[in-house]
């Protein structure tokens, strides 16, 4: 199993309070090794990976789509994951 890239991502929870309404963020990675793909809660392997895709939100980062056999997974991320993605795809190869 060896690294290949990583790319940052957030996880924001909405929490309410007496008050009000807070978002919270929690830094977190993804980690692109040879044969799988890491979160913080999940492990998907390559083979099961069929592609990735990406969607800037407001000049504010945007959204990183990882498209599954299981379905897909939406990562927020707050900067460009164009090499994360270029990684993946010479990986697959």
């Amino acid at each position: 199993m060896k690294l290949i890239a990583a790319q940052p991502y957030v996880k924001v929870d909405r929490q309410i309070a007496r008050t009000g309404l807070y978002y919270v963020e929690d830094d977190r990675t993804l980690y692109l090794y040879n044969d799988r793909i890491v979160s913080r809660h999940h492990a998907f392997p390559i083979e099961k990976v069929w592609d990735m895709s990406y969607r800037p939100v407001n000049g504010k980062g945007g959204l990183l789509y990882l498209h599954t056999s299981e379905g897909v997974n939406v990562y927020t991320v707050k900067q460009s994951p164009e090499r994360f993605i270029e990684m993946f795809r010479e990986t697959i190869k």
